[in-house]
């Protein structure tokens, strides 16, 4: 039976947003458990870009992993502060970052657990599922990429 537009007995278990907003939760809690608690998703993002692109500018950076300027300079500056990555200032005040050594050596020990972790956030469901999880889950965000509030710009 399909359902009235107008009908304010919505499931709120149907509503992708909702979905979204949980399995958002429920993958910052497994990361938590696998990784621990001394980095947190989007900075272990930045700090992986970080490994990819070694001195990029920290508007690129914050370009290339979906954040807005002044979010990823307050978690550079974080980063900075644990001794993970360096800030060099740059000519019209841009500042280029680069891994710091502890940096390196901190994301080296995550590969396991990272691995780890991507393996137990898919393991209920089985193969052709988990490639048709992830087919779908990046056909959303790259359709939908400009309604971020600050969208991924690789290039």
């Amino acid at each position: 039976m399909k359902k009235n537009p107008s009908d304010l007995s919505l499931d709120l278990y149907e509503q992708p947003g909702h979905l979204i907003r949980r399995a958002h939760q429920i993958a910052v809690s497994m990361f938590h458990e696998e990784l621990g608690r001394d980095v947190t998703p989007v900075q272990y993002a930045i700090l992986r870009m970080l490994q990819e692109t070694p001195g990029i500018d920290q508007v690129t950076l914050a370009l290339k992993v979906g954040l807005d300027n002044s979010t990823a300079a307050d978690i550079a500056r974080r980063l900075e502060a644990k001794g993970w990555i360096v800030r060099e200032i740059l000519p019209r005040r841009q500042r280029r970052l680069a891994l710091t050594d502890a940096g390196t050596q901190m994301l080296s020990g995550f590969v396991t657990g990272v691995h780890q972790l991507s393996a137990n956030m898919l393991s209920n469901l089985d193969a052709d599922e988990q490639q048709e999880f992830m087919r779908l889950l990046q056909k959303f965000v790259r359709i939908n990429n400009d309604q971020s509030r600050a969208p991924l710009r690789p290039d």
